[in-house]
């Protein structure tokens, strides 16, 4: 079979507020596959939070031909480099290549901004987390080679509860 890609990109507006919390909830599920129940079970993010990074126009959608949100990634910008929070797409649309246009859309608002760096934390041998970030372009960042803010991110994952051992830093070069 073979789908055309009909997708929009927008930046998140107030009423894809509960779009967005679905998908996170249903792209955590895939974590059951891998052992990682604990993901799976935990609730989507706090309503208030995600308007909260749609008011500082830092989530970005992709809408399909039915004006359905398919999916989204959500950043947070850093003095020298943007750090992708989140990304999730629908499974019923995973495949399709649409993390990677989401991933690509959040690499050109950072280039309009002179930012030439985009980083992210994700489970090492997850395989559409680490392996597909390096399918996109990012490389790892060895231990030694993480900045303070980096550091204190880890500890806060830590704090959380994440295993962090089994979690890696990875950036992309903007070039």
């Amino acid at each position: 079979m073979h789908h055309t890609l009909n997708l929009t990109f927008r930046v998140a507006v107030p009423h894809d507020a509960e779009a967005i919390r679905t998908i996170e909830f249903e792209a955590a599920q895939r974590f059951v596959s891998v052992g990682m129940t604990g993901i799976a079970d935990a609730p989507p993010m706090e309503l208030a939070l995600v308007h909260r990074k749609i008011d500082a126009q830092q989530i970005v959608v992709a809408i399909d031909a039915n004006e359905a949100c398919v999916g989204f990634v959500m950043f947070e910008p850093q003095p020298t480099r943007f750090y992708v929070q989140e990304l999730d797409v629908l499974s019923a649309h995973a495949g399709q290549r649409i993390g990677a246009a989401l991933i690509e859309q959040v690499a050109q608002l950072a280039r309009a901004q002179q930012i030439t760096q985009l980083i992210l934390s994700t489970f090492r041998e997850v395989p559409w987390n680490a392996p597909y970030y390096r399918r996109l372009g990012f490389r790892d960042i060895e231990e030694a080679d993480l900045d303070t803010v980096l550091l204190a991110r880890r500890d806060a994952h830590i704090a959380k509860g994440l295993d962090e051992s089994k979690r890696v830093f990875m950036r992309r070069d903007l070039v």
